[in-house]
């Protein structure tokens, strides 16, 4: 699993009350892709909250694509904000949808990373990448909140290309979601299904087996994009 946005907002970041309230306000004014967003002193007196809240939330989007901001244009919205369904909250929604637009990025730099760590990782750096595993495995069948140890099984993969760019363009796209996100749609564990297929990366590559290696990312991948589509869908 790779993680991925969060419905529940950390209290110490961005305020979801904000979020919920924008949310609904693109929506009712039928604001599209494209279309500018009123000022932020509009925003924040309509919203009943301080101009400093509302920049939380703004800021936030912005590193997720969801509008973009320049002192010339002002506050342009970028990516569509609607409610697909009724049976689901248009926040949770718009965290799909930001969820599956930073897959995309992060896809082939994941799949490139395996490659290239099955074939130039050193033997310490396939003993970690394994360590790192085992641990993921132990944290999942025992219950328990197995993220960090994917976060860390991950980035032994990045480390171990030699390329530091991976680990730090991936760890920027996370820190984005994790700004205005903790757990995925409200499910801490969205992805657990994934997990077991973790043993198999890092078996193929601690083999060398970069073409294995690229499938099973890209299966990981392609089935945490599917969760995420299921919940945008809502129930059937």
């Amino acid at each position: 699993m790779m993680d991925g946005p969060v419905t529940l907002a950390r209290a110490t970041h961005v305020s979801r009350d904000v979020m919920d309230d924008l949310v609904a306000l693109i929506v009712a004014e039928g604001i599209r892709p494209g279309d500018r967003l009123p000022t932020e002193l509009d925003l924040a007196r309509r919203l009943g909250v301080s101009r400093h809240r509302l920049r939380e939330v703004l800021t936030a989007w912005t590193r997720v694509g969801i509008v973009s901001r320049n002192k010339g244009a002002g506050t342009v919205l970028a990516a569509p904000v609607t409610g697909r369904t009724l049976h689901l909250p248009l926040t949770v929604t718009v965290e799909a949808e930001s969820l599956l637009r930073t897959l995309a990025v992060r896809r082939p730099l994941e799949v490139e990373a395996v490659r290239l760590a099955a074939r130039d990782a050193s033997p310490a750096a396939r003993d970690r990448i394994v360590a790192r595993m085992l641990d993921l495995m132990a944290q999942h069948e025992a219950g328990a909140d197995w993220r960090a140890a994917d976060r860390a099984f991950h980035a032994a993969i990045h480390d171990s290309t030699g390329n530091p760019l991976f680990g730090q363009l991936i760890t920027q796209l996370q820190r984005a979601f994790d700004t205005i996100y903790e757990t995925p749609f409200g499910m801490s564990h969205l992805g657990s299904d994934t997990i077991p297929m973790h043993r198999a990366l890092a078996e193929a590559v601690v083999a060398g087996q970069g073409e294995e290696a690229a499938t099973l990312m890209t299966r990981i991948l392609d089935d945490t994009e599917a969760a995420a589509r299921a919940v945008m869908e809502g129930p059937q």
